[in-house]
């Protein structure tokens, strides 16, 4: 099925009709449509995350409706896009989600009647199984492993040996989750389970970043360590040796399916002589007769792991730079034509004198033969002056556009000199301090009505007015 259905057109009728957007774009998101969620519809949500007045409970609730849909697509792109607003949204939404109780209940799901529905509906199980254990990562921990800190003074290279001891495991089922996945490239058949797949690709990049910092923080304090401590911690290590190798396939596979080779990392491994001297070092603490290794053969060895796993380190934060990079010019890609479109291109121009628009007479010099002209994109025959020789500022306008003209007036506000001086009656003026007085000191205080300005001269299609102001030495002509 491709397109939309009616039963997607008939729900968004109905949630335009019911005034709730939020539910309108989550079933936008969510269509028959065998494709990725679309972008529009998706950023709209994150900015729905990302204001105060909106329900996040609502918001989850509608996405959770969306799961209990028979198609294998709509499911599939309801659990994408509440991946995407894990990952890019306010983190109050996955606060949410981890203090729930249950997140996804599709272990048993199974889409019999279309088109793929076997293959896609295993994919959905895993998938679904890998969200509620990054919900429950984030609620053993209260952070989000893919956005936590990095570096040499990261949350993961700083933690002490007893939250070492206890995080790592967390992580490390987190990321079995996600590798469980398990999706061969003659899988990734349609545009929804790539959107999936994509999302897994940065989570696991990301995901292993951190991991692969924590373990860095355990092989530079296993050799203090005690006992205990250290069992552990060599059994931490041992299984991330073997997620590192299941990492390589997962990324093999992006590799396959056209993830260009500059955006995966390379993962660089520690030498094995590094595993003999900890498992030599335990043995040593539990007694056991084994063969001693010196103090300097023991840090070199250390040594260089450590800085095997840190490059493997810098590979995944060069990612990270790349896909921040990615995204800033995707911004300014988009806000580019926002720009060109807004209210009025702000165009110089030189020209000897200051002339007349179709729509509006006059007559006024420039100062210096210098203008500068601004054309408005919806035609408003607004003309605005300012010129030295009167020292005024004249603006005309046309009675339809006056509150656009007020906007063009305060843009001009910063040209006018700090130093210009108000001739109102019953001007302040600053004397140092708090205190405060006025110009004109009486020896009464007299309450006077304030001048009434002239009647306004009624002018077809047009409102004229004067205003005295200083100016700079220099001439604008503002036509729109």
């Amino acid at each position: 099925m491709s397109g939309q259905s009616i039963t997607d057109r008939i729900a968004a009728a109905q949630h335009s009709m019911t005034g709730s957007a939020i539910s309108k774009a989550v079933c936008k998101a969510s269509t028959h449509e065998v494709s990725g969620p679309k972008k529009k519809h998706l950023d709209y949500l994150i900015h729905c995350t990302n204001e105060m007045n909106v329900s996040v409970p609502q918001l989850a609730d509608t996405l959770f409706e969306r799961t209990a849909n028979s198609s294998w697509v709509v499911v599939f792109k309801a659990l994408i896009t509440t991946h995407h607003l894990m990952m890019y949204g306010n983190e109050r939404l996955i606060q949410y989600l981890a203090s729930r109780n249950t997140l996804f209940n599709l272990n048993n799901f199974l889409d019999k009647g279309a088109l793929q529905g076997y293959d896609m509906s295993t994919f959905i199980r895993r998938y679904s199984r890998y969200l509620n254990e990054k919900a429950m990562s984030y609620r053993l921990v209260a952070v989000d492993f893919t956005k936590m800190k990095r570096g040499i003074d990261g949350v993961m290279r700083t933690m002490s040996i007893e939250k070492l001891i206890k995080t790592l495991p967390i992580i490390q089922n987190q990321l079995d989750a996600l590798l469980d996945f398990q999706a061969n490239p003659n899988e990734l058949t349609n545009g929804v389970i790539n959107s999936a797949f994509m999302l897994l690709f940065k989570d696991s990049i990301r995901l292993f970043a951190a991991y692969n910092e924590g373990v860095i923080n355990l092989l530079e304090k296993y050799f203090d360590m005690k006992k205990g401590q250290c069992k552990d911690a060599l059994d931490i290590y041992k299984k991330f040796l073997y997620r590192m190798t299941k990492l390589s396939e997962f990324l093999k596979v992006a590799e396959q399916v056209g993830i260009d080779q500059g955006d995966i990392p390379d993962l660089s491994q520690a030498p094995s002589s590094l595993l003999e001297a900890l498992e030599q070092h335990l043995a040593s603490l539990e007694g056991k007769k084994t063969k001693e290794l010196t103090a300097d053969t023991r840090a070199s060895t250390l040594s260089s792991a450590v800085s095997s796993l840190s490059n493997t380190g810098m590979s995944f934060s060069r990612m990270d730079e790349k896909e921040r990079q990615q995204a800033l010019e995707e911004e300014q890609a988009r806000l580019m034509p926002n720009l060109s479109s807004d209210l009025f291109d702000l165009q110089p121009a030189f020209l000897p004198a200051v002339q007349s628009t179709p729509s509006i007479s006059t007559a006024t010099s420039a100062w210096g033969g210098r203008s500068h002209t601004f054309r408005h994109k919806r035609a408003c025959n607004i003309h605005i002056e300012i010129h030295t020789h009167t020292h005024t500022l004249t603006h005309t306008l046309i009675n339809e556009c006056g509150v656009f003209a007020r906007c063009i007036l305060s843009l001009c506000a910063p040209v006018f000199r700090p130093d210009m001086q108000w001739s109102q009656p019953g001007e302040k003026k600053l004397t140092g301090g708090h205190s405060w007085q006025s110009k004109t000191m009486t020896s009464t205080t007299a309450w006077n009505p304030a001048p009434m300005a002239p009647a306004p001269m009624p002018v077809q299609h047009m409102v004229t007015s004067v205003m005295s102001l200083p100016v700079p030495p220099s001439l604008y002509r503002l036509t729109f």
